[in-house]
Formats: C-alpha cells, sequence, structure tokens
C-alpha cells in the first residue's frame, strides 16, 4: 500500500480531532479512563512522533538481517507492553521513509533513548527523525485493541 507523505501526515493530524465530532450523540466523560490514558481536558496528550528513514549501512539480504529484523520486531512488542510505544509501521519507502514509532513519551530525549534499543537503529540500516505530538489520548488504548483484532497464529 503506498502512503503519500502528505496522506500520511494528514492522517495524523486527523487522529487528533476528538472522535466525539463526529458520532451522533457525545459520549458520557470517563473521568477514570481520561486519567489513565493521560487526557488532558481536550481528551489529548503530548507523544513523540519518530519517523524511520533509510540510513547509511543497508545490510545485505541474509541470515543477519533476519535477524536484526527478528530483533527489530521483538524490541517493538516489548516497548508495546511497557506502554511506551503506542503505534508502529512500515511505510511506503518512498524518499527513504521506511516507517514510524509513536511513543507515549512527553520529551523527545527519552524517545531517543527508546528508539536506540532498537536493532535497526543501532546497525545503521535505519535513522530516526524525531517530531513532538499532540494528539488524541485514545491512542494509549491502542494496543489493546490491536491485541484483540490479531488471530491467534498456529
Amino acid at each position: 500500500m503506498t502512503v503519500p507523505r502528505a496522506g500520511l501526515l494528514a492522517a495524523l493530524l486527523l487522529s487528533a480531532l476528538p472522535m466525539a465530532a463526529h458520532a451522533a450523540e457525545p459520549p458520557a466523560y470517563d473521568a477514570a479512563l481520561a486519567a489513565k490514558f493521560g487526557a488532558d481536558e481536550r481528551g489529548m496528550r503530548a507523544y513523540v512522533l519518530v519517523i524511520l528513514k533509510t540510513g547509511p549501512k543497508p545490510m545485505p539480504a541474509g541470515p543477519e538481517r533476519d535477524a536484526m529484523f527478528r530483533g527489530h520486531f521483538a524490541n517493538m512488542q516489548r516497548l508495546s507492553d511497557e506502554g511506551k510505544l503506542v503505534l508502529a509501521g512500515p511505510l511506503d519507502g518512498v524518499d527513504g521513509w521506511r516507517g514510524l514509532f509513536v511513543f507515549a513519551v512527553a520529551d523527545i530525549e527519552e524517545a531517543r533513548r527508546l528508539a536506540a534499543t532498537d536493532p535497526v537503529l543501532v546497525n545503521g540500516e535505519m535513522v530516526a527523525e524525531y517530531h513532538a505530538y499532540y494528539g488524541s489520548a485514545a491512542l494509549i488504548g491502542l494496543p489493546d485493541v490491536h491485541r484483540r483484532l490479531q488471530r491467534p497464529q498456529p
């Protein structure tokens, strides 16, 4: 699937709009959920968006590259399980844009420390670009919803 850069940015910006604006009847405010997700009075919170781009040291196909990417996926799972990584996925590779992370941290330095644990960054396969992002606090619940949608693997 091709995702133009402008489309990605538009999608991220649209996620910042409260979902109640699209509903026929606004849902009841849930103070406990807002507190759990770290929502402000608008139902929003700070994140760090990380754009992963092609790095200076692409690794050739083979067992080492396979191991690096297994480590990449394991690292993302660990960060998600810790509640730090709320969204991740590949991009189309156009202009070297390879993927993205959204970290549930307010500080770019903390996002840098978390991203530095990823084998694709450690090995120079990819480099990271960091941006402060203000979006819906509902993103915090995304990993749990995703687990409910993912079919068990045999």
